[in-house]
């Protein structure tokens, strides 16, 4: 059946859904705050070098392949994917260095230079979690949990693979070094969780890293979200930029049940449709879109009680030099002398920004020069912060935590950058809660814990509004480009189901 559906938001999550639904016939209307396509993969372009705002790292790319298949056209006709080897250069505080990719016998001698006896733990761990990501990805990720039914008979599975236990925990019963540990650890942060409390199910990153790889879109994510806007164009979407949601429309069938009918914007327009998908935040969709009278599953008061993830600071800047010489790589992880006690800073709420940091440095022109002026290098740094529940002024913590982090990579990644610098842009918590709307200013939305995940977690379908659907990192499965590409795919079956 044909239906008119309106689709909220332009992340990867709005994307998928909007080209698969319109692609199995649907009439779709995308409509999008921001003046350009992307949500938090929104690109910053200025003084000729053009910086991702969000996602630098593609995995599982056949999620994206199987998009453009299910409208008839190839995804490689449309935007390149080179793989990138190293997947991450992991630097202590110390300077060494880890290197690791899909070649086991690479990693395995990455591991003998730390602690040769943690090769056969290692070995041990990937067979461990493969059954993880058997289970939890290939089995559930596209699987809705709508009912606790549907919770409870996957449970024991869950409970026989140990998801009760942390990702750090579960990666210390097979590797000894506090190093390698972190190195094999911190794939939660990812997508927005504290490896100490995010739950075991997500050591499957790892796995699906070595299963399918870890790839750069050629001419940076933009050109994926272009590819994406080409393909919407072909598919007849009509896509609206500029178009903030004021709320959605709700009416009263005449059993009671409450229904969606659409959307009004913020210039007054209202755009009717059969169904709504949101890929706006979900505890933004539902305490700023919804009246209060049509939420008792999705209250002010459950999003209160809701953890959810760190924020982030994030650099973008560019320099009139390159810098292939300093030992870096495409994706680069700076770990600080702390880990499991900066971590709870950040995620614990204490309300104090701490003085050390751990960063990711993207450098992309490594691999793209595309990107920069000739002769120029592009970065971005990242470092995770708590999100604005902490209380922390930013209007005057910013500039400070800037220049502590530009300082740390002069002096011992990027020599003489302060003089090379031509070019900088930066975000902080703020951006996160006032230009892209995620509650509290997180970056992840809801934080991945066993008790808010799955079935804990929103449901794809909404409880209140039975043709309101969610899409994104707030929903099942989570955050990360996986994950929300699966949301879509969740919704897209639910939707030619119903």
């Amino acid at each position: 059946m044909k239906r008119r559906i309106v689709v909220i938001g332009s992340g990867f999550g709005g994307l998928a859904a909007a080209a698969r639904l319109a692609a199995g016939g649907h009439q779709v209307t995308l409509v999008e705050a921001l003046d350009k396509l992307g949500g938090r993969a929104y690109v910053f372009e200025q003084d000729g070098f053009k910086f991702d705002g969000g996602p630098t790292i593609i995995t599982a790319p056949w999620l994206f392949d199987d998009i453009w298949a299910k409208a008839g056209r190839r995804r490689e006709d449309e935007v390149d994917f080179v793989k990138c080897d190293p997947f991450y250069r992991i630097f202590d505080h110390k300077g060494r260095r880890f290197d690791y990719n899909d070649d086991e016998l690479f990693t395995l001698g990455e591991i003998e230079r730390f602690n040769p006896a943690d090769k056969r733990g290692y070995l041990n761990f990937l067979h461990t979690t493969k059954k993880i990501f058997d289970k939890g990805f290939t089995e559930l990720a596209d699987h809705p949990f709508l009912t606790l039914w549907d919770m409870l008979k996957v449970a024991p599975d869950l409970m026989r693979l140990r998801s009760d236990q942390s990702v750090y925990r579960y990666v210390s019963k097979y590797v000894e070094d506090d190093f390698l540990r972190q190195c094999f650890s911190f794939h939660p942060l990812l997508v927005g969780g504290n490896p100490f409390d995010t739950t075991s199910i997500y050591a499957m990153i790892h796995y699906l890293e070595r299963e399918w790889g870890v790839w750069y879109a050629m001419g940076g994510t933009g050109e994926l979200v272009a590819a994406f806007g080409r393909l919407l164009e072909h598919l007849g979407v009509e896509v609206e930029l500029g178009a903030r949601v004021d709320h959605i429309r709700v009416k009263e069938a005449p059993d009671g049940t409450p229904r969606a009918t659409g959307v009004v914007l913020a210039d007054g327009r209202e755009i009717g449709a059969d169904i709504v998908v949101s890929n706006a935040d979900v505890a933004t969709t539902y305490s700023t879109m919804i009246d209060p009278r049509y939420r008792k599953h999705n209250s002010d008061e459950r999003f209160e009680k809701t953890r959810f993830s760190m924020s982030l600071v994030v650099l973008y800047f560019g320099t009139d030099r390159r810098y292939t010489d300093t030992g870096l790589a495409h994706h680069n992880i700076i770990l600080g002398p702390r880990y499991e006690e900066l971590l709870s800073d950040i995620f614990h709420n204490r309300g104090t920004l701490a003085q050390d940091f751990s960063l990711y440095l993207h450098m992309p022109t490594i691999t793209d020069a595309s990107i920069a002026p000739e002769g120029h290098e592009n970065f971005y740094v990242l470092s995770p912060v708590p999100n604005l529940k902490s209380g922390i002024d930013w209007a005057t913590s910013a500039q400070p935590y800037r220049d502590a982090i530009m300082a740390l990579l002069e002096e011992r990644y990027l020599p003489g950058l302060s003089e090379h610098l031509v070019t900088e842009r930066m975000v902080d918590p703020r951006y996160f809660r006032d230009t892209l709307g995620s509650y509290l200013g997180s970056a992840f939305s809801v934080e991945p814990t066993l008790r808010q995940s799955a079935w804990f977690r929103p449901h794809n379908r909404s409880q209140d509004i039975p043709n309101l659907y969610l899409v994104g990192a707030g929903t099942h499965p989570g955050a990360g480009l996986p994950g929300v590409l699966s949301s879509a795919k969740i919704a897209d079956d639910l939707i030619g189901a119903a």
